[in-house]
């Protein structure tokens, strides 16, 4: 009978092995869930970042949704007695008019009614125009993106030019020309400009004959082509009065947001290896400062969808801005709480775009 060898503990430096469990009742070991890469740990983050701002920008709509309905109810005056045009009516034709419009419901049912209609997309309809809310919005829509959009992309491309060569010769006079001029136009009211550019380019003054229209957005009766440059040829004025008021703040934004990158130590070491002034701040300096300019590029944009009141009804541009002045004179409740709504949704849609863009832009953003 041979001696059995006792039992020889591992080397300290081995490693120990978990021991697995066998026969026909074992069950397999799970080695767990892989580690998430750095990939995965962005876009989690991304998206909770875009949770959030969707998040807020919802509670935003439900406030503007509340404050359109109670806000416009303190105009003074009746929509009914409006729309009859100060005629003799019966006091039975009138409660008639109150009844078909649902005037005559208790204030909690009448919003209780509006939120259920609105969040179907029934806006309503008219008291003046007996036409459904989102029609006569989408009939002004594209007069208002015409005359705003025309407008936006001129001022946006001459404010971000200028304010970027600003910024890069600060100090020097094309600087501060391009900057007092930016801030006395941005002071401006612009229904004051407007009419100041009717009654010297449009009127004529003095040796400047009349050149343009006053007011409208065709003469009517051209067609084709010749219809094209009539209207072109009413958009100079608007168009010309908004760019004025607008590009200014664009300039400012970008300057100030340029003026702070130009002393980082990134613009130093491009201008050490020899790389022209013009290829450093078009590459390097302008795309690190596009953050605040990208802001107020996406607010205007929103602003754009919405029209701009005053410009509209100084021209008597058929848009949404003069289609709000008309509404607000009845009160037109229906129809001014419709395009309160829309030109409030416009700016707080591009802002939260805006936010989300962010994070491509600048990595930072949204950690």
């Amino acid at each position: 009978m041979q001696p059995t060898a006792p039992d020889t503990p591992p080397p300290p430096d081995a490693p120990s092995t978990p021991s697995t469990p066998s026969g026909p009742d074992a069950e397999p070991v799970s080695a767990g869930p892989p580690p998430r890469g750095p990939r995965a740990r962005t876009t989690a983050a991304y998206l909770r970042y875009g949770a959030a701002k969707a998040g807020g920008a919802a509670v935003s709509l439900l406030a503007v949704l509340v404050t359109g309905f109670f806000l416009f109810r303190l105009i003074p005056g009746d929509p009914v007695r409006t729309m009859t045009g100060g005629r003799p009516i019966s006091a039975a034709q009138l409660a008639q008019y109150r009844k078909e419009f649902g005037l005559d419901l208790p204030m909690w049912e009448q919003f209780t009614d509006y939120c259920r209609k609105t969040l179907t997309g029934d806006l309503g309809t008219s008291y003046q125009f007996h036409t459904p809310v989102v029609d006569k919005i989408g009939e002004a829509l594209p007069n208002t993106l015409l005359l705003t959009g025309t407008a936006f992309v001129i001022y946006t491309a001459l404010g971000v030019f200028l304010g970027t060569r600003s910024a890069w010769r600060h100090g020097r006079l094309g600087d501060r020309l391009n900057t007092g001029l930016a801030l006395t136009l941005y002071s401006v009211p612009s229904f004051w400009l407007g009419l100041l550019a009717i009654i010297v380019f449009g009127v004529g003054l003095g040796p400047v004959p009349g050149l343009f229209p006053t007011g409208g957005m065709e003469s009517g009766g051209a067609q084709g082509f010749a219809r094209v440059l009539d209207i072109a040829h009413h958009l100079v004025l608007p168009v010309l009065t908004l760019v004025a008021v607008e590009y200014g703040q664009t300039l400012l934004v970008t300057r100030s947001a340029l003026l702070a990158e130009m002393g980082s130590d990134y613009l130093t070491t491009a201008r050490a290896k020899g790389l022209r002034d013009d290829l450093v701040r078009r590459r390097h300096a302008v795309p690190n400062a596009l953050l605040p300019t990208v802001t107020l590029v996406f607010v205007n944009l929103g602003r754009t969808v919405a029209g701009v009141i005053l410009v509209e009804t100084v021209f008597s541009w058929p848009g949404l801005g003069g289609l709000f002045y008309q509404a607000l004179s009845v009160p037109d409740l229906p129809l001014v709480q419709g395009l309160f709504l829309f030109f409030a949704s416009a700016v707080i849609i591009m802002n939260t775009l805006a936010d989300l863009l962010y994070p491509l832009l600048d990595p930072r953003v949204g950690r």
